[in-house]
């Protein structure tokens, strides 16, 4: 159950980057922000749990990269951030350390 609740806390962890680019503009920076801090506090609890029988350095290695890599998606698909072949590797990489970790524990 550890590692389901450390994937949700990866996913939940896209929202608050998200939620602070919603509050760069006047008209949702509230709601951008209230979106930032919710996604952060369920992010963070999730990992609180999932700490509970990973260790620190595997949940945390793990949490931030699913976070980048979703991150990433989200600028690209929905807010036009560049899209390059190197910038596709890096996060492939990324998800390969994260399954390494995985498959290591």
């Amino acid at each position: 159950m550890s590692w389901v609740y450390l994937v949700l806390a990866g996913l939940f962890e896209i929202g608050w980057p998200v939620g602070l680019k919603m509050a760069q503009e006047l008209e949702t920076r509230w709601i951008g922000i209230i979106v930032a801090v919710g996604f952060i506090s369920v992010s963070g609890f999730l990992l609180w749990l999932a700490q509970r029988h990973i260790p620190i350095g595997t949940a945390y290695a793990v949490w931030t990269g699913i976070g980048a890599a979703g991150t990433f998606l989200v600028g690209v698909l929905h807010y036009g951030d560049p899209a390059s072949f190197a910038r596709y590797v890096g996060v492939a990489l990324i998800v390969a350390g994260v399954v390494t970790l995985k498959l290591a524990h």
